[in-house]
C-alpha cells in the first residue's frame, strides 16, 4: 500500500514540546495533516487507522498483535539527563515499592521497572497517578512531558532523571519514540519529507524552544536548553543499540515476550 495514493497523509504526533522540532514546517504542507495527542494514545489510533504513520513509544512496537516497522531515522531520544521523565520521591529512592505512574506514558514505565529491578533488585508495584496530590505513604510518582517542567502538584525530597539513570547503568542513548507505521505501508516520500522536517527543526531548535516552549509552560532558557543539549532526534548506532537493551532487559524482567525483535522498514 502507498500512502502517495490515499490523500492527506495523517501523523499521529506527541503531543509535547519534545516533538516540534520533528515536524518543522510540515504544519504548512497542505498533504500532510498532524493529530497531536499523548504519547500512550498514538499507538491504538495507529491501531484502528485513524492516523497512517505515528510517533509510537518504543514499547508498543514489540506488542504480538502489531505487524509494525520504524520507517524513520527520526526519534524522540536522550543520550543522559532528559528534563521531563522522572521519578519524584519523598524518600530514598532505592525504598521505592509502588508507584504512581502519568497515563500518558508507555515506554517510560517500563524504563522504571527496568530500572529498579536492575539497579535495586525492586520490582515495582505500578498503579496509575490520578493527577491529584498523592497521600503521604505515596513511595513515588512518574512524570512524563511538559507538565514536569512547572509541576506544583508533588512536594518531594529527590528526583530521578530516568535518562540520567539509564544512561549510568547501560552507558547507552535511550530512545522513547520513533516513526512507525503498518509494515505494509511504503511511503517513501513522507519519509524523505519527515527526514526533512528532522533536520530543519534541529536546526532551528533554538527558535522552536524560543517561540512555542512558553505557551506549553516553558521558560525560554530551560526549553532552548531542552531542545538543543538533553534531547536526540536522529536514530544512529548507538541509539539502536539502546533500543536493543532495552527490550533486552524488558524481556528478562518479563514486560514483554522475550526474543522480539525491532523491524525497520
Amino acid at each position: 500500500m502507498s500512502l502517495s495514493q490515499a490523500g492527506p497523509w495523517r501523523l499521529g504526533v506527541v503531543s509535547y514540546l519534545n516533538s516540534r522540532p520533528l515536524i518543522a514546517g510540515l504544519e504548512l504542507d497542505s498533504s500532510i495533516e498532524i493529530i497531536l495527542d499523548v504519547p500512550s494514545r498514538l499507538p491504538g489510533m495507529l491501531d484502528r487507522g485513524e492516523v497512517d504513520v505515528a510517533l509510537v513509544p518504543v514499547i508498543d512496537l514489540v506488542d504480538e498483535s502489531r505487524d509494525w516497522q520504524i520507517i524513520s531515522d527520526a526519534c524522540i531520544g536522550c543520550d543522559g539527563e532528559t528534563l521531563t521523565v522522572r521519578v519524584f520521591s519523598r524518600g530514598n529512592p532505592q525504598s521505592i515499592t509502588r508507584l504512581l505512574v502519568d497515563g500518558d506514558s508507555h515506554t517510560s514505565v517500563a524504563l522504571a521497572r527496568v530500572i529498579w529491578q536492575e539497579e535495586y533488585g525492586r520490582r515495582l508495584d505500578i498503579q496509575e497517578f490520578d493527577g491529584r496530590e498523592p497521600s503521604d505513604d505515596t513511595d513515588g510518582v512518574l512524570l512524563i512531558g511538559d507538565k514536569v517542567v512547572n509541576h506544583s502538584l508533588i512536594h518531594c525530597d529527590h528526583e530521578i532523571d530516568l535518562g540520567a539513570a539509564w544512561k549510568s547503568l547501560t552507558s547507552l542513548p535511550f530512545v522513547f519514540a520513533v516513526w512507525a507505521a503498518p509494515r505494509d505501508l511504503h511511503c517513501p516520500e513522507l519519509v524523505e519529507r519527515l527526514r526533512i522536517a528532522r533536520d530543519r527543526g534541529v536546526a532551528s531548535a533554538q527558535a522552536i524552544g524560543a517561540d512555542l516552549g512558553p505557551g506549553l509552560g516553558w521558560p525560554v532558557a530551560q526549553a532552548v536548553r531542552y531542545l538543543t543539549t538533553r534531547l536526540r532526534f536522529t536514530l544512529g548506532e548507538r541509539q539502536r543499540a539502546g533500543m536493543k537493551k532495552f527490550l533486552e532487559l524488558a524481556g528478562h524482567n518479563g514486560l514483554i515476550p522475550q526474543g522480539r525483535e525491532l523491524t525497520f522498514a
